[in-house]
Formats: structure tokens, sequence, C-alpha cells
């Protein structure tokens, strides 16, 4: 591969903070088997369903892709992400992965998977309008869609391990400064998110669910989680 698309440098950089085998990706791998319970308990995934998994990661390690590493039936999931997938495809062969392109629509019919998912990509999307489009895009061609995010307020950012200080904009900024790790302060990187941010995105044509998933902690749980019945 010649040089890396943005999506796999966010990948490798949140692996410097969760590294293999470390404290943060065992915590964080607690956290998304719980994230997939959560999956399962309102998506009823079956044997006989399609899933639409959007954004994986090609660093593959302990926490990543959960849905892949869990899901009892690999053959009725399809992932999406924009680089080439060589290792997410060498670890899930079962998987069929489709490359796409940032900013384009799925490439898929209207209503084409009983299930879709993602998982820790809103955040990653840029603007609110960028977000309004993705959840959109996530409802043509799901019948059902289940999404998670990284909670602002849990005891420490997920991206940096910086502790506390993105509770506030301003706070999260001077610590990205003052650990090194500006790029993360920027929100076409990272666009920090609340349980009411999450809800403020979730269009009023349907129904949805949303709640705190991840290492349970009530307001200051790892993650966020919202579901709708799109059909």
């Amino acid at each position: 591969m010649s040089g890396k698309n943005e999506s796999e440098k966010h990948d490798q950089s949140y692996y410097e903070v969760a590294k293999s085998g470390s404290l943060a990706d065992r915590a964080m791998m607690v956290a998304r088997k719980h994230i997939y319970q959560d999956f399962k308990y309102h998506c009823h995934p079956d044997i006989s369903e399609s899933i639409l998994d959007v954004g994986v990661s090609d660093v593959i390690q302990g926490s990543d892709n959960i849905i892949e590493r869990l899901h009892p039936w690999p053959a009725q999931i399809t992932a999406v992400g924009l680089g080439e997938g060589d290792d997410f495809k060498k670890a899930y062969q079962e998987v069929n992965y489709i490359k796409i392109e940032t900013g384009t629509k799925l490439p898929f019919p209207d209503k084409s998977f009983s299930i879709v998912t993602a998982n820790a990509v809103l955040e990653h999307l840029g603007s609110r309008e960028s977000q309004l489009r993705f959840i959109e895009e996530l409802q043509r061609v799901g019948k059902r869609v289940f999404i998670s995010v990284p909670n602002r307020f849990f005891l420490a950012e997920h991206h940096t391990a910086i502790p506390f200080l993105a509770w506030n904009n301003s706070t999260f900024r001077l610590g990205c400064k003052i650990f090194g790790k500006k790029s993360w302060a920027d929100p076409n990187n990272l666009i920090l998110m609340s349980r009411a941010s999450l809800r403020s995105l979730l269009p009023r044509s349907v129904k949805w669910v949303d709640g705190y998933t991840g290492i349970y902690l009530d307001p200051f749980s790892s993650n966020l989680f919202a579901y709708s019945t799109c059909d």
C-alpha cells in the first residue's frame, strides 16, 4: 500500500493509547463486549439476517472490530472501510470487505441489510452536517440501525487517555496541548460526544432508543448507543 488514509491514521493513533495487551486494551475489550451484548439485545440478529458494519478497523488487536470477533455467523457480515483492508481480510476471512470513499453514499440499494451498525465512527466525521448525513445513510440501507460512540464524560477520553478534561472543550484543548496530542483537539479529527449531542442527531421520523453502554457507570459510562427500527 502506498501511504495511509485518514481512517488508518486514526486507528493507529488510537491503538498507541490502547496497545495490544495493555490495561487500556483489556478495558476496551470489556467495554466492546458489553456494546456487543447491547447490540444483540436490541437487534436480535439471527442466522438468516444480513449485517453491514460501517467503518471497521484495519489495525487488528484484542479490542478491534467486536462484531466480527463475536458474531456467530460471520458470513452474514459485510464490512466497509476506507482502507484496502488487507489485514482485516486476513483476520476475518468469512466477512465480505468492501472499500468505500469518504463522503460518498454507501454502495448498496435501499434496505439492503437487516441490520446496519457503526461503532466509534460518528465522532470522526468532522461536522454536525456530516454526522446527520451519515445517520441518514445508515437508515437508508438498513432496516435496523445500531450506533455506538465513546462518551466524553467517561473517566478518561478514549483516544488520548487524558482523564476528566474531555468534559469541557476548552480544558480538553488545553490537555491535548500539554500532553502533545493537539491533533485530537481538532474537530475534523474528533467531535466529543455526550448523550445529549447524540440524541440531537437522531432523526425524529422514526423511534430511537438510546442509552449508556460499555463499561457501565451511569452518566460516566465509557460509551453511548442509539438503536432504531427503520422499516
